[in-house]
């Protein structure tokens, strides 16, 4: 049945959505890459709460989610970004989200790694780098104590407190010297969170690179691999090939991931990727035909996926949160389109109509005729009647 979807320019254009789903079987880990999707959190739809409130989580549907990823053969990168950290996920519901969700990768056998962070610090002018060092060891503490292995993310309380790039070779140093496990470091860029600006020491990106690589080289046992979000794919095709051995890196590059995870004949990146949230089965079948040593095929299955990426990672990148949760509800793994801050208001109705588009012209929906319905009902919340 068709459905009228609003464009950029308010008009209404007829889009026949399709009537069969793509078929997409659960399978085991893979052999040729690591890979994790970042995994959005689901809000309680009932709570009585405001967008500066706690977060209100609706903890049976998320964990649900979870097991939905792992029976594809992803791993999980909990607490991250995607689950809305700093924007509207607090650190006490993050940390309760990263005790319940190692406790369900342990019970079902899927890999997870969490967020480490400093976000229950606010910088002020009298923060010192002691305080920050602090708040990144309470949260590393309660990630190892759980047994999931950690992900150190940049620090909006370090970006605000550091004056020079041996500030952050002091407070890194010393988290990875005393760290159980070789963690993985995260390089979030400016255009996911403009508080980390100039991360690194530097708004330079080649001397910010040489920190970041310098902190590496001093602990190289300590580092299991480095996430690179920067949307750069030249630059984290350069820093992958200045990695110690052994030290990997896993592409966070939501525009261009397809030709990152597939390498060159220097190498490859593996994958932690927020985009693996809505295409995790898609994703996990495009990388078992990587595991065949088959690119092309693997190409053929995940280039399509791009466009939409780009458009859910589109300008101001650090919104794409709410396409992700937008898909996961047309895609019938939550009930609702609610999300911790009141995020769904931060998109438009075109850009729903476009993600949706998007999403259903690949297949991702397993119940089209939901999908269907759900968008239809969405349309009709904002007044398109026909």
């Amino acid at each position: 049945m068709t459905l009228h979807l609003p464009g950029p320019d308010g008009t209404l254009r007829a889009y026949e959505p399709r009537t069969e789903p793509r078929t997409l079987s659960p399978g085991g880990v893979f052999t040729s890459r690591t890979v994790f999707s970042a995994a959005h959190v689901v809000a309680d739809p009932y709570a009585d709460t405001t967008p500066d409130a706690p977060a209100a989580v609706d903890w049976d549907a998320t964990l649900a989610f979870r097991r939905h990823l792992w029976s594809h053969g992803l791993g999980v990168a909990e607490a991250m970004d995607t689950a809305q950290r700093g924007m509207g996920l607090d650190w006490p519901t993050a940390a309760e989200l990263i005790r319940r969700s190692a406790a369900e990768a342990k019970a079902v056998g899927g890999r997870i790694a969490c967020g480490v962070g400093t976000d229950q610090l606010t910088a002020t002018a009298g923060t010192t780098l002691a305080d920050v060092r602090t708040a990144y060891e309470e949260q590393l503490a309660v990630v190892e104590e759980s047994g999931a292995r950690s992900i150190l993310m940049a620090s909006r309380a370090l970006a605000a407190t550091a004056r020079t790039p041996d500030d952050y070779l002091e407070v890194y140093g010393h988290l990875l010297r005393q760290a159980a496990e070789p963690v993985i470091l995260h390089w979030l860029g400016p255009m996911f969170d403009p508080a980390l600006e100039g991360y690194w020491g530097s708004a330079d990106l080649d001397a910010a690179t040489d920190t970041f690589l310098e902190v590496i080289a001093a602990h190289p046992d300590k580092v299991d691999g480095i996430k690179v979000s920067l949307l750069d794919a030249r630059r984290e095709v350069d820093l992958r090939r200045r990695l110690p051995q052994g030290v990997r890196c896993y592409t966070g590059d939501d525009f261009n991931y397809p030709e990152l995870i597939a390498g060159d004949d220097q190498g490859f990146s593996h994958a932690l990727l927020g985009i693996f949230d809505p295409l995790g089965p898609l994703a996990a079948e495009a990388v078992r035909v990587l595991d065949t040593g088959d690119t092309d095929g693997f190409r053929a299955l995940l280039d399509p996926t791009v466009e939409l990426s780009r458009h859910l990672f589109q300008a101001p990148t650090r919104y794409y949160k709410t396409g992700v949760v937008l898909l996961a509800w047309l895609a019938g793994h939550q009930s609702h389109f609610t999300m911790v801050g009141g995020l769904q208001s931060a998109r438009s109705l075109p850009h729903f109509a476009r993600a949706y588009e998007l999403a259903d012209g690949l297949g991702l929906f397993p119940d089209p005729k939901l999908a269907e319905e759900r968008m239809r009902n969405l349309l009709a919340l904002y007044g398109v009647n026909r």
